[in-house]
């Protein structure tokens, strides 16, 4: 059997860059649903409340070069942009984020590019989430291409707060005014602190059965 070239360069248009993305995303989601449904065949719990994915567009992805001083390339845009395609995996609990994150970083196939870690060490707006970049093999028809994917895991309410300081940075076009980014620390501490009552409550639960 003929071996199949492994490329580090995986597109030549937009469309194929969506094509490999795209298998990207969707290798990535079933491995995690894969493992979803074993940690409930083995836990009876389920680590995973559900799975979001997108590819960002390419306006977003052109702004991103200009930022950062590359030209609008292809070459570009792989080679520097890591979350064309982007994953978030929401969880219950803090200790299902080191969980799951764990499980991924097993896997034969994907290798771990880079971590960071915003639930041990917040941004100062009070963001909290752990990222990982990884890449993925995609099989084409003639090549092997490593997909980079953006991996976001975190709780429900880290994803309510993040979702929420989104939008309110959409609105103000990133000037948000000072009296809003303090309301939103002081609500990430109170997130934080809800997201430890209740995996108290839960261990508590456990500990019953």
């Amino acid at each position: 059997m003929e071996n199949k070239k492994r490329e580090n360069s995986p597109a030549e248009s937009w469309t194929e860059v969506l094509l490999i993305y795209n298998s990207a995303l969707k290798e990535i989601g079933t491995k995690l649903e894969i493992l979803n449904d074993e940690f409930q065949h083995v836990h009876r719990y389920n680590p995973i409340e559900h799975i979001k994915s997108r590819i960002k567009s390419s306006e977003s992805i052109v702004k991103k070069l200009k930022r950062n001083g590359y030209e609008s390339t292809i070459e570009n845009m792989v080679e520097y942009v890591n979350d064309i395609a982007g994953i978030r995996v929401i969880c219950s609990f803090v200790s299902d984020i080191y969980r799951i994150a764990e499980m991924i970083s097993n896997q034969n196939d994907i290798k771990v590019l880079a971590i960071k870690d915003y639930i041990k060490n917040p941004k100062a707006s009070g963001y909290k989430s752990y990222h990982m970049l990884v890449t993925v093999p995609i099989y084409l028809s003639d090549r092997i291409v490593d997909a980079k994917v953006e991996i976001q895991i975190r709780t429900v309410a880290m994803d309510f707060w993040a979702s929420l300081e989104h939008k309110i940075n959409y609105k103000f076009e990133g000037n948000v005014p000072q009296y809003i980014k303090d309301e939103l620390v002081e609500c990430a501490h109170m997130i934080s602190e809800v997201d430890t009552r209740m995996w108290n409550l839960n261990e508590q639960i456990l500990d019953m059965n």
